[in-house]
Order: C-alpha cells, then sequence, then structure tokens
C-alpha cells in the first residue's frame, strides 16, 4: 500500500511539473506562452549575493548565482559592477564554483576561491587592470575566510589540516591484490557530523598565511581545536584576530567562543574576551584603538539575542553598543572613518544601520533579501561597506530573488526581462491579533488572478527555527503553491526572532506550544478577510515548522490535509541523534533525556499521534543530520500503524540546510506536496465572504 500510494504522488508531482503546475493563471496566456510560474522556472531564476564594495565605493565585486539544468545545481560566478554607470562585466566564470571576492587593500586586485568542479577549491589572485588571473594555493583542502593585510603583501585564511582518526586494534594483513571491506570507522568526537558536511573528518580549522604572489602558506595556529574566521588584521599588520573555543572542555561547550588573536611573527595566541557565550566575529577599526566583535552572554535560554560589543586592541573595557535595541546583529564592519556599519532582523525585514560609539543607532538601508536559497521566504541578505561609507548590498521583494544595491540605488535587474512576463502571485500583510492581544506579523499569498470575493484554498507554511523569521521576500514554494490555486498563509508566531528577546523566549521550555494558538488565529484571520475558504484548509512547513505542523494535526481536525518537511517527531531521540549533539539537552530542556524523560515526551508531536486523522506527507531529506530521517520514518511509521493516509518522501542526498539546493529537487518537493493536498481538496469554490 505505502510503495503504491507514494509512486502516485510521484507522478502526479511529475506531471504537475511537466505542466507548470498553473490553473487559472494560463487561461489567458497567448498561444506558447506559459504566464503561470512553473517548476521550470526555478532553472532560470538568478540571485545576487556577497556584494563586496571596492575600498574607494566605486565598483562592486559580487556573486551571482544561476541554477544549470544540466548539472541540477546553483553555480556561482563572480560579476563586477561600476557604480557610477552600472556597467557589468563578467570576471570570473564558466565550469566550476567561484566565490569569495575580497578586495585588496588599493583595490587593484581581487582575491578569490574558485574550483574547476575537481578537487579542492584553491585561491586565486585577479589583476583588475589587466584582467589576468593566477592560482596562489594548490592546498589539500580550501581556504576560507579570507583577508588581506593592510600593506597588501599578504593573505590570511582558515583551512582544516588534516589529523589522524583514532584507531583501536590491528587488522590482519591484507595479501596483495586482494579486495577487501573499507576499514572499521572509529568515532571518538562529541560532535560527530554536521549537516551539509557528513562525517567529521580527522583534523582541525586553523589560520594560515600566504603570501599575495604566491609561494608556500605558513600555519599560524596550531592544536586540537577548531580555529575560525572571519579574520580581522591590525593596522600595524602583527595580529590576526579569529574566534575559538580552545578550553579543555571544548566538544562539549559548543557555543563558549572567545576573540583571539595571533602574533603573526611568533605565532604567540592572546585571548582577548573572556566569558561564558559565544563571541566572534571580531573587526580591528581603521585606526587601530578599538575592536568591534558579537555575542552575548549564555544563559542556556534557547534564544538570545547577539549584541554588538567594542574593546580596547588590548581587550579591556569591553562594553555592548546595541544592549537598547533588542534586535540581533549577524554581521558588522568598519568604514574608514572608523563608523560602524551592523545589519539586523527588525520585524521581518533585514536593515543596516550606523550605529555610534555611544550606541545610537541610525538606518542606512531597508529591505535586504537572499540572493540564494529561496524556497521559502526568509529574512537574509549580506552587505560590505567602502572606506567612505558607501554600503552595497543585496536586496529585492516579494517578485524576484535579490539584485544588487548601493545606498538606495539598483544596480542590477537580474530577473526583470523574463518574469515580467509571468503572473506572479501578489503577498500583503495580512492583520493577525493573537488570543493574549498580541500581533502577530502575517503575509497572505494569492492565487494569481483571484477575483473579489472568490475564495481559495489555504496553505498555512510555518517556517522552521523556531528561532527565525520569515518576511516580505521572493519564496518559490509560495509562487508555485499559488500558481496552482492555493493561496498561502505564513506567518511569525511568537518564537520568531526580530521582534525582541522576550517575544522570541514566550517559547523557551515551551516548544510547541502557544505559538499554536498564533497560528490557528492567522488561519481565522485569513478565513475572515474573505481569501481562504474554511473547507480547504492545508498546512506545511519544514524543520521547526514540520515540528508545529505534526502538532497542529494531533491537535485539530481542520486541516484537509498536511506535509510535515524534516520533522523533529521525539525529541529524546532527537536530541542524542542530531549532529549537535549536546545542544537539545542544554537548550531546550531543563534535564538530560534519561533524567526526565515526561518532559521530552509531552513536547513530542508523537505523543500525540493517537489523535490525528488528517492525511499527512512525510518529506525528509535522505542526508539529513539535524533532524535526523529516523525522525520522520518514527512519523510515517506511527501513522501507517494507525491507519492514517500517508507516504513518505525522500529527497536523494539533501541534508536539512541543503534540503531543497538542487533545482529540480525544489521544484518535485513542491510539487509532491500539492499533488498530495490534490488528493484531499474539495473541488467545489465559494464565492462568498462570509
Amino acid at each position: 500500500m505505502a510503495l503504491r500510494l507514494t509512486s502516485a504522488i510521484l507522478l502526479a508531482a511529475s506531471l504537475a511539473l511537466q505542466t507548470g503546475m498553473g490553473q487559472a493563471a494560463d487561461a489567458e496566456a497567448p498561444a506558447g506562452a506559459v504566464r503561470a510560474f512553473t517548476g521550470d522556472d526555478l532553472f532560470r531564476l538568478v540571485g545576487a549575493t556577497d556584494p563586496m564594495i571596492s575600498p574607494d565605493g566605486s565598483r562592486i565585486a559580487y556573486v551571482r548565482m544561476t541554477a544549470d539544468v544540466m548539472s541540477d545545481k546553483e553555480v556561482p560566478s563572480i560579476w563586477l559592477v561600476d557604480v557610477a554607470s552600472g556597467q557589468q562585466t563578467p570576471l570570473v566564470a564558466g565550469k566550476g564554483a567561484h566565490r569569495s571576492p575580497t578586495w585588496s587593500p588599493d583595490g587593484k586586485r581581487l582575491a578569490y576561491v574558485s574550483s574547476d568542479g575537481e578537487g579542492a577549491a584553491q585561491l586565486y589572485m585577479l589583476w583588475l587592470d589587466s584582467g589576468r588571473s593566477v592560482k596562489v594555493t594548490g592546498l589539500p583542502d580550501s581556504p576560507t575566510s579570507l583577508a588581506w593585510s593592510p600593506d597588501g603583501k599578504v593573505i590570511a585564511y582558515t583551512m582544516r589540516v588534516p589529523g589522524e582518526p583514532l584507531k583501536l586494534g590491528k587488522p590482519p594483513e591484507k595479501p596483495e591484490g586482494a579486495k577487501w571491506a573499507a576499514g572499521l570507522e572509529v568515532i571518538d568526537r562529541v560532535t560527530y557530523r554536521a549537516d551539509g558536511g557528513g562525517y567529521a573528518q580527522s583534523g582541525y580549522d586553523h589560520v594560515f598565511v600566504v603570501s599575495a604572489d604566491g609561494g608556500a602558506p605558513r600555519q599560524m595556529t596550531f592544536g586540537n581545536w577548531d580555529d575560525a574566521g572571519p579574520l580581522s588584521w591590525t593596522p600595524d599588520g602583527r595580529r590576526i584576530l579569529f574566534s575559538a573555543n580552545r578550553r579543555p572542555d571544548w566538544e562539549r561547550e559548543m557555543m563558549n567562543t572567545e576573540v583571539y588573536a595571533v602574533d603573526v611573527a611568533d605565532g604567540a595566541v592572546t585571548s582577548l574576551t573572556n566569558r561564558n557565550g559565544p563571541d566572534g566575529g571580531a573587526a580591528v577599526s581603521p585606526d587601530g584603538r578599538h575592536i568591534a566583535y558579537l555575542g552575548y552572554d549564555d544563559v542556556n535560554r534557547s534564544y538570545e539575542n547577539t549584541e554588538l560589543y567594542v574593546m580596547n586592541a588590548d581587550g579591556s573595557g569591553a562594553r555592548s553598543l546595541t544592549a537598547g535595541l533588542d534586535q540581533s546583529i549577524d554581521a558588522v564592519h568598519w568604514a574608514g572613518n572608523s563608523q560602524l556599519y551592523v545589519a539586523y532582523d527588525d520585524h521581518g525585514k533585514k536593515r543596516v544601520a550606523r550605529v555610534g560609539l555611544d550606541g545610537s543607532v541610525r538606518t542606512v538601508a531597508d529591505g535586504l533579501t537572499a540572493g540564494t536559497h529561496y524556497d521559502r521566504p526568509y529574512t537574509g541578505g549580506t552587505f560590505s561597506v567602502s572606506r567612505n561609507g558607501k554600503i552595497a548590498y543585496t536586496a529585492g521583494d516579494t517578485d524576484a530573488p535579490a539584485d544588487l544595491w548601493v545606498d538606495g540605488k539598483r544596480l542590477t535587474d537580474l530577473n526583470g526581462n523574463w518574469l515580467s512576463a509571468k503572473a506572479m502571485a501578489p503577498v500583503r500583510k495580512l492583520p493577525v491579533t493573537a488570543p493574549d492581544g498580541r500581533a502577530i506579523d502575517a503575509w497572505l499569498v494569492t492565487p494569481p488572478g483571484l477575483r473579489p470575493g472568490e475564495r481559495a484554498p489555504l496553505i498555512l507554511e510555518i517556517h522552521g527555527g523556531p528561532n527565525t523569521a520569515y518576511g516580505p521576500v521572493f519564496s518559490t514554494d509560495a509562487q508555485l503553491y499559488a500558481a496552482h490555486g492555493y493561496a498561502v498563509l505564513y506567518t511569525n508566531p511568537r518564537g520568531s526572532t526580530s521582534y525582541g528577546e522576550e517575544f522570541a523566549n514566550l517559547i523557551d521550555r515551551a516548544y510547541p506550544g502557544t505559538d499554536y494558538d498564533d497560528l490557528m488565529a492567522s488561519v481565522d484571520a485569513a478565513i475572515a478577510d474573505g481569501v481562504a475558504d474554511p473547507n480547504n484548509l492545508f498546512v506545511t512547513g519544514g524543520s521547526g515548522g514540520g515540528v508545529l505542523t505534526a502538532w497542529i494535526v494531533g491537535k485539530t481536525d481542520r486541516f484537509k490535509g498536511a506535509a510535515t518537511q524534516k520533522p523533529v517527531i521525539n525529541w529524546i531521540s532527537e536530541a542524542l541523534t542530531m549532529d549537535m549533539t549536546t545542544f537539545t539537552s542544554r537548550y531546550w530542556f531543563d534535564k538530560k533525556p534519561w533524567e526526565d524523560p515526561m518532559s521530552y515526551w509531552n513536547r513530542s508531536p508523537l505523543s500525540l499521534v493517537g489523535n490525528v486523522k488528517t492525511p499527512t506527507l512525510v518529506v525528509v531529506g535522505s542526508e539529513d543530520y539535524r533532524t535526523p530521517v529516523s525522525e520522520a520514518e518514527q512519523y510515517y511509521a506511527a501513522l501507517q500503524i494507525r491507519g492514517v493516509p500517508t507516504a513518505l518522501v525522500k529527497v536523494p542526498g539533501a541534508s536539512h540546510g541543503g534540503f531543497t539546493a538542487r533545482p529540480s529537487q525544489s521544484a518535485a518537493k513542491a510539487a509532491a506536496i500539492l499533488a498530495w493536498f490534490d488528493k484531499y481538496r474539495q473541488t467545489e469554490r465559494s464565492d462568498r465572504r462570509n
């Protein structure tokens, strides 16, 4: 039964993908044109990421993300834009992946990381005046966190240094020419695998320097721990700042990093911070007097705002500049005049602000969005700042992925030519009030061409995290669902970020919980608005949204169908199988699973499976190590045992974070969910608003 049902769903999904999954929006399209947004269109999308403005602010190098239909991958290439004219020039493109453009201090060269698709990516150098480039390194692993020395002679980076794995016993000698099974894998690390990275290889990440003209690199840091970027040089070129957890118990204290400085001459390492909590992202001011960094005091809550701190160059006098902002800072840069610029989310929108050393905050850019991984409408976007304070950033709206902007001026229109011919679904804010009177941000996506007074089946789409946020940004899932005739509702219930620390921690040690009430109030608001058909309600979400989807169908039968994506079903098994081994039992619960199993069980959707009647699809990546495959399989098995209509869809090769990294799989996943919902959708439409 299960195999037949799964095959039927995938066949329907395949047909929907081939036909574009569109309905009403195609009705008036001219012959040969497909006006609806379709699964095929995922291969046409282009996004701008990693904007790096030149020191003088005249040019911007950025990474352009395009999808290759033959390899079914996003392919990054590096482009250059002249700020004054808007003229674009491809700098590094072609086979492989090209990313991490980093300007030399004089603005004449560009360091970047490039791969031809075979072997580890390497560090390259490009001379802007001649257009010539040269490979600087031939490393066993890929360099990351590139940082130029102030005189432009040296580049620092981080890289994994291979080590020897633990060996237990000695196997017999293998005869020459024999083909034996692979040797034993002996694991002794606390965190032994990483989502998207697989099982940990032996060795540790450390800081290196290499001449910008090429030559052998020099390792700067050592030890049995990982040293991480971003890296920042002091103006005199004598020290490089990095972050690490170098405590004896570092494997079990995963969040307890400090800011360190390594002396370039003798390799001596000095700790500049010392507290219980994650300190990192350090950046030295241009005058060398201050160090800005990000961090917070860790008190084992599920969420804390990351604050911007400054300290003196020797680590003394540390103080927070954003304690009064009540938002979480995710990036910091200095301008040449020693002005600080930061990025943070605020009520579902990414902003860039200038922060004074007196703690004053002034917004200088708004509406940042991401130029990659846009299946769901998460907040995102990146920025950089020139010496004279020009801001380059990625931004967009609900109709397209991010473009490149500088100081409020749009420099690219990467999708305008072809998306202008598409019938894109409109997105608008929907006022929602929770049962306790709190305002909840929500957005309603309506099918293109939906007539006034006409209702549509509704998909409640729930974000993950749970401490993350959605916003008014482009989403391929939302557009594909709407093109198929569904309205889509997405919200930021309590627990979401960008609304202050108190709001995010309303679900601390209580998730799932009253966030359920916020979601139900949002659905009620969509019905009262006149768009949502109360007899055709559906629900889906991924990760934390998958948790809440499974929780919802255990609490109510109001939804005709559900699709829980990469969920946590049993908090005990998740806490002991997820990639971040010590995280769940430390930050989401007060005790270990064996000390208080009922607290884990009472918040597990599996505890409610006996109530479920809603036909529920279960979707997961086959290489998900964050909410492991076993979580989805437990729920699927429980639903089958109970006789609830279900099917299990696995995305081959997909991790948790890379769930929809392959365009074909992203489209197919959306099509499978639509096919499942179509099975249980009532076909009669209601033209009444009451």
